[in-house]
């Protein structure tokens, strides 16, 4: 399974302008809401709580919020680009312009990790992140299939 696996087209939100990280939080949730039948209340609640835990903004303009939720059975992952970026409290202070959410099922906590450390070694590449910045909807899927075999071959290599 790899990103490219879990993101479906309607979950590709491109140069969408939102104000500020509620309001964006509270996008993604009404998306997984409508794409998954999820209750949209409970994902933003899940999504909010995460980020006071600590912000998801791991550096460079890329946001990973994550939270569990119930009635999934399999990891839902919505990807935004920002028209402009955005304040995210992010641990380099740098604005965010690109956002994977990933909500995962409630039962499966040793999914969670799996699935995040992939998007962080995918999101990692350089020139993944720059495509992702000005590719259209049809290049991410096999952009993100390219990124995900090369971060598991950097996995496998312990780099």
């Amino acid at each position: 399974m790899t990103l490219s696996d879990l993101i479906r087209p309607e979950g590709l939100l491109l140069d969408i302008e939102v104000a500020d990280k509620p309001a964006l939080l509270d996008l993604l949730a009404e998306h997984a809401a409508r794409l998954w039948g999820v209750d949209k209340g409970k994902a933003l609640s899940k999504l909010t709580k995460r980020e006071a835990l600590g912000s998801t903004g791991v550096g460079g303009g890329i946001a990973l919020p994550h939270a569990p939720c119930a009635n999934l059975d399999a990891p839902a992952l919505i990807f935004a680009r920002l028209k402009t970026p955005i304040r995210f409290q992010a641990v380099d202070e740098r604005k965010v312009d690109l956002v994977l959410m990933l909500l995962l099922p409630q039962d499966n906590p040793a999914q969670h990790l799996s699935v995040l450390s992939m998007a962080a070694r995918v999101l990692r590449q350089e020139d993944v992140v720059k495509a992702l910045r000005t590719c259209d909807a049809d290049a991410i899927p096999s952009l993100l299939q390219r990124a995900a075999v090369a971060a598991d071959q950097e996995r496998r290599d312990g780099l």
